[in-house]
């Protein structure tokens, strides 16, 4: 990456100040080893420093390089950048909502299928374009959605699938592309947690007809907050960039004006001919761009993605060994679809036999070892205080879910972590079953 207002003299003392924020070491048995985490190198805080220096600020030239290199990266037609993974969601809907899809847009009292096991935001877009969300059960140990369900989930009113690939581990892509096609179903891949996964060949968030990804700390780049909308469906660009950007009707970039040479020579709705076109409005929108500095970051870590996501599968092999070696068949580890290549964010595991329902001692005891951990998410939404009064409709029985709630949790496998911490973390689950 090229440093247009780093001074030689400037870049020798940024990197010897960004040496010391970036090499700081895990003590096994002494530090806390968190469930997630980031990797920065001092490059990365360069590129961000050079992105102030520009004092742009705004989407710049580093946010038009990321969603380029982004786009090619995934096989995806476009990416837009937005300020979280929750906003990547609630776009993706937004965008599926739009009136530019005529009969195909999504209205209120549409159903969407989804899991109740995922993360909130993912069934918070639904509820707020009020859609219907349809849960489906999940399957053990994928946690990913049990496709054989699908068929009853549908009805009339059923307009889309959303879903997450859970930990990084795809959901069962050739059955619910053809599940989709035959009822003429949108998609959306949530690939928040699965940046770099692959299945059949192919990155997940590609697949669908969207994708949405997060830059959060703990994923496997980040920006600080941010994420992004991958776009496959030519059809839903121009609303998806219009909703982003406040729901103009403008394609102008920042900073610059009359693109289409009609800026002030055009009809729109009922207002006076002429109206400026920069002023005028054809979706319901928001402002979730990012800013320069946040691209700037982002660009230098994509550098090292295809590292990170090696290192989490190397990671996860390792301890998923060590685990599945514990005596006694007290835990099951995650399973994987035979077309998937997971990128994995964690490492799942569920207590099995007469270890069932010791998950919160258990949990207990690692924390006070400083182990971090994490549950699945919501574990059962419907369950969450603030989901209890939920329009919704359940397709079958969430008895996995159920399960997924009481007894799974998951544990670091990011690529701040060695073999001594992973090591230690199974360990640590080991003189737990040991003293019981």
């Amino acid at each position: 990456m090229e440093y247009r207002n780093l001074t030689p003299e400037l870049k020798t003392k940024l990197q010897q100040i960004a040496k010391v924020r970036t090499e700081r070491k895990i003590i096994p048995g002494k530090d806390y080893i968190p469930a997630s985490g980031k990797v920065m190198y001092e490059k990365d805080l360069l590129a961000g420093v050079d992105a102030v220096l520009d004092g742009w600020l705004t989407g710049g030239r580093f946010n038009r390089e990321f969603e380029a290199r982004l786009a090619g990266m995934m096989g995806s037609r476009r990416a837009l950048t937005v300020n979280s993974g929750s906003s990547a969601n609630l776009l993706a809907v937004a965008t599926l909502a739009s009136p530019r899809l005529g009969e195909r847009a999504l209205k209120p009292g549409d159903e969407i299928i989804t899991v109740a096991s995922g993360f909130p935001t993912t069934v918070n877009p639904i509820l707020q374009y009020r859609c219907v969300p349809v849960f489906v059960d999940v399957q053990i140990p994928n946690y990913n959605i049990d496709t054989a369900m699908l068929e009853e989930a549908v009805s009339p009113k059923t307009k889309a699938v959303m879903l997450a690939h859970t930990l990084g581990n795809p959901f069962d892509l050739d059955a619910v592309t053809a599940f989709a096609e035959k009822h003429g179903l949108w998609i959306i891949e949530d690939n928040c947690d699965a940046l770099g996964a692959e299945f059949g060949g192919k990155k997940t968030g590609s697949i669908g007809h969207l994708g949405t990804c997060s830059f959060y700390p703990a994923h496997h780049i980040t920006m600080g907050e941010g994420g992004a909308l991958l776009i496959n469906d030519p059809g839903l660009i121009r609303a998806a960039e219009s909703l982003r950007d406040w729901g103009r009707d403008c394609w102008c970039e920042t900073g610059h004006d009359n693109t289409c040479g009609k800026r002030f020579s055009g009809q729109h709705g009922k207002l006076p001919f002429g109206y400026d076109h920069k002023y005028v409005y054809s979706e319901r929108g928001y402002n979730f761009k990012i800013t320069d500095i946040q691209a700037a970051i982002g660009l230098s870590q994509l550098d090292r993605l295809n590292d990170f996501i090696e290192k989490r599968r190397k990671n996860h092999r390792y301890l998923t060994a060590k685990l599945d070696a514990l005596p006694g068949g007290q835990i099951i580890t995650d399973n994987v679809h035979s077309k998937a290549d997971p990128a994995w964010f964690g490492c799942t595991v569920t207590l099995d036999r007469e270890y069932s329902g010791m998950r919160h001692e258990l949990l207990q005891y690692m924390e006070a070892k400083n182990v971090g951990s994490r549950l699945l998410f919501a574990g059962n939404i419907l369950k969450q205080p603030g989901y209890l009064d939920i329009p919704h409709r359940v397709a079958g029985k969430l008895r996995n879910t159920d399960r997924v709630m009481n007894d799974t949790f998951w544990v670091g496998i990011w690529p701040g972590l060695e073999k001594e911490h992973l090591d230690y973390i199974a360990g640590t689950m080991a003189a737990f079953f040991s003293d019981r």
